[in-house]
């Protein structure tokens, strides 16, 4: 809910900024063309991190396209979302360099939420292990062997 009013804040300051200062319509205009040209570059680097992902990765190569991906994703639902700081920063982060500067931050931030999901080789390493804590709750049973029955003994009659 926080979240929500800090965009709804940010988004009126920066339309009643803009009107005040180029008027009305010219803002209109702008936020009309914002949304235009954003969905335009949202399109394009879909359409080229689509063909990017068909191609075939290598290992070396798949976390830069998970991330690219989450930015890709992130960018669209920003130019989308209506407003013109939303626009822009959706706009920033659909473009290659913008995104290329961004990855050490978002890889960072999904390192520091999700330790075990980053990388592979976390979760089988003596590392992982001693951060989990599983314990199991349960009895013990005791059991005593019964010694197998003589086969010399008469057996009953069928």
């Amino acid at each position: 809910m926080r979240l929500f009013l800090i965009y709804v804040v940010v988004e009126m300051a920066v339309v009643v900024a803009l009107a005040s200062t180029i008027g009305f319509g010219w803002t209109v205009l702008l936020l009309a063309g914002a949304f235009l040209l954003g969905l335009a570059l949202a399109g394009s680097q879909l359409r080229r991190h689509l063909r990017r992902l068909q191609s075939g990765l290598t290992l070396a190569d798949a976390q830069g396209a998970v991330t690219d991906s989450v930015l890709v994703a992130l960018g669209t639902v920003l130019v989308v979302i209506p407003g013109l700081a939303s626009s822009v920063l959706g706009a920033l982060l659909l473009l290659p360099p913008t995104r290329a500067a961004a990855r050490p931050m978002i890889t960072a931030m999904a390192a520091r939420r999700a330790p075990l999901i980053v990388g592979v080789t976390t979760v089988g390493s003596a590392a992982g292990r001693a951060r989990r804590r599983d314990y199991i709750d349960g009895e013990v049973v005791e059991v005593v062997d019964v010694p197998p029955v003589s086969t010399d003994q008469p057996r009953l009659p069928e």
